[in-house]
């Protein structure tokens, strides 16, 4: 009896078994072979290297080099402790640090994890070397990004990494990878298509050891494409030195076509430190700085205009023929609403439009505006650009703010009153705009009424750009912008003017001053806006100070831009 219950007992073992290898060898064969095929095969990603970024005369604005990188595949790794010793002694660093930077990369066990970046060639040649004892080393030749304006560039560039997991989700079909290095702010993320390069990688079949024992298949990576800015050199480079450590932008633009031509933001941050292994705690700061250098003032930064916006206004009393260039309004230094006074900078007397413009009475526009209305003044300044976007090609522009009364009624945020009215006159109150605004507003004036749309881009490839060729031509009578555009140049010829002191000798030189007051102790903010014609080229500028105090601190900073121009020939 027990030898038959041991009878049984082995049948039905033998039985199991049988349908275990069953199981195994028909129902998951397929499933055990490619999971075979996967631990003897490895894919070695080679990314590709982002198109060069010029200037308008060839002139390279972020370029590549060569750089080695380091990377760990870990269904292959062995002893990680003396894997990361070894790590640590070529590397010089703390062989605990690279093994906590692996275990946060991490996140499969096919996928290649990078735990030093842009290390030596020496230090990479001798880890090739070691390779057969620590099979799951990869060192990868790759390029990195470069650029030779260091601070100079930085607003208009941007800066590349690698890609966040959010945006990586996001652009997935169109072939970007975990390690797929991307561009951030400025052409870098705009024109990020173009500029990125088609990742290849090799499938390679290995050994027991992690030894390679031939190549399967190689997928070559492929080149960006070159894109050509109408950004120059020279006037970026001046620009800049004409800011110096001096918080705030200046914007120059070609005001025939709209190719801006300069475009600096302070204080800036140098794009290669985003690169540079060691560069995550100057990162960090960046981000953290109550500074904001990331912030690109000349398209994002919002601010009161101040009397820069006694253009619109000038434009739109004489154009609604509420005044005529002759129309003159004494100025007693205040104008009294109601037992309440609102200043002016000075008592300028009897002022027309010419002189009020070249004077920057604010008693003068106290009045036009009451003339105006709210109203009018929302559709002419609307007309001219403010509180729209310019649709240049750069990302997160800011559109600025232009208070209306619907907007206040209907936000309930009680009435509007003359003295919002008075506020508004002189571009103070809740009117926000960006420098790039007052630039295209200040070239649509000096061309007599034709807007054009401000952008940086020139050619990609080659192939020249001209989707921004058009104009836009505003409905607003000639005599009107021409007694505006007087008063701008008598801004800056009349010895009385507030910007006597751009006068240069053959040069048509024309602008408005601002001071716009800030809320608190802080001083007010600096403006120069204006324009030159019958140069090499008709361009419009900006200069823009924040807490820059007096106006003419921005005119001390725009001599210096213009004699900077006069002295390259570009003027």
């Amino acid at each position: 009896m027990r030898i038959k219950i041991i009878r049984i007992i082995i049948i039905g073992l033998f039985i199991l078994i049988a349908l275990d290898l069953f199981y195994v060898q028909v129902i998951r064969g397929w499933y055990f072979f490619h999971l075979s095929t996967n631990n003897r095969i490895r894919i070695v990603p080679l990314e590709g290297w982002r198109g060069r970024i010029k200037d308008r005369n060839g002139k390279i604005l972020a370029d590549r080099r060569v750089a080695y990188d380091v990377m760990i595949t870990p269904q292959e790794v062995i002893d990680p402790e003396a894997l990361f010793r070894f790590l640590g002694k070529v590397l010089q660093d703390d062989p605990k640090r690279i093994a906590e930077k692996y275990a946060e990369r991490k996140y499969a066990p096919f996928a290649p994890v990078i735990v030093a970046e842009d290390i030596s060639r020496a230090q990479a040649i001798i880890l090739d070397e070691n390779k057969y004892l620590y099979p799951s080393l990869i060192v990868q030749e790759g390029f990195k990004r470069f650029y030779p304006l260091g601070k100079n560039s930085a607003h208009v560039l941007g800066y590349v990494g690698k890609v966040n997991q959010s945006r990586q989700k996001q652009s997935k079909e169109y072939g970007y990878s975990p390690q797929s290095v991307v561009g951030y702010s400025g052409v870098e993320e705009y024109y990020d298509a173009y500029l990125k390069g088609g990742e290849g990688g090799l499938q390679i079949e290995v050994n027991s050891r992690g030894q390679q024992v031939r190549l399967l298949s190689l997928k070559e990576p492929t080149q960006g494409q070159d894109i050509t800015l109408t950004i120059d050199t020279d006037i970026q480079e001046i620009a800049g030195g004409s800011l110096g450590d001096q918080t705030g932008a200046i914007i120059v633009m070609d005001m025939d076509s709209g190719e801006v031509l300069g475009l600096t933001s302070s204080p800036a941050y140098d794009p290669n430190i985003f690169m540079q292994p060691d560069g995550q705690k100057q990162v960090a700061s960046l981000f953290k700085s109550r500074s904001a250098p990331l912030l690109n003032r000349a398209i994002k930064g919002l601010f009161p205009p101040g009397s820069i916006f006694k253009i619109p206004l000038a434009i739109a009393a004489l154009d609604s023929q509420k005044i005529k260039p002759q129309t003159t309004y004494s100025c007693k230094g205040f104008h009294d609403l109601g037992g309440r006074k609102f200043l002016c900078t000075h008592i300028h007397g009897p002022q027309d439009l010419i002189q009020s413009i070249a004077h920057s009475c604010n008693v003068y526009y106290y009045r036009v505006g009451l003339l105006l209305g709210p109203d009018m003044m929302y559709r002419y300044a609307r007309q001219l650009g403010l509180g729209n976007l310019t649709y240049i090609d750069l990302p997160y522009e800011e559109s600025g703010h232009l208070p209306s009364r619907q907007q206040r009624s209907s936000r309930g945020k009680g009435h509007w009153y003359a003295g919002d009215t008075l506020n508004l006159s002189i571009g103070q109150g809740d009117l926000l705009a960006t420098p790039l605004q007052l630039v295209r507003m200040m070239a649509t004036v000096a061309s007599d009424g034709r807007e054009v749309q401000p952008h940086v881009i020139k050619a990609i490839n080659g192939r020249e750009v001209d989707q921004y060729n058009f104009k836009k031509v505003h409905r607003i009578n000639q005599a009107a912008l021409k007694s505006v555009q007087d008063g701008m140049r008598a801004a800056v010829k009349s010895v009385s003017g507030t910007a006597h002191i751009l006068d240069f000798e053959r040069l048509h030189i024309a602008g408005k001053t601002g001071t716009a007051q800030t809320s608190g102790e802080q001083e007010s903010h600096a403006w120069f806006v204006g324009y030159v014609k019958g140069g090499e080229k008709n361009i419009a500028f900006c200069v823009f100070l924040e807490h820059g105090g007096s106006s003419h601190n921005a005119c001390v900073v725009a001599r210096q831009l213009l004699m900077g121009l006069k002295e390259k020939g570009i003027l």
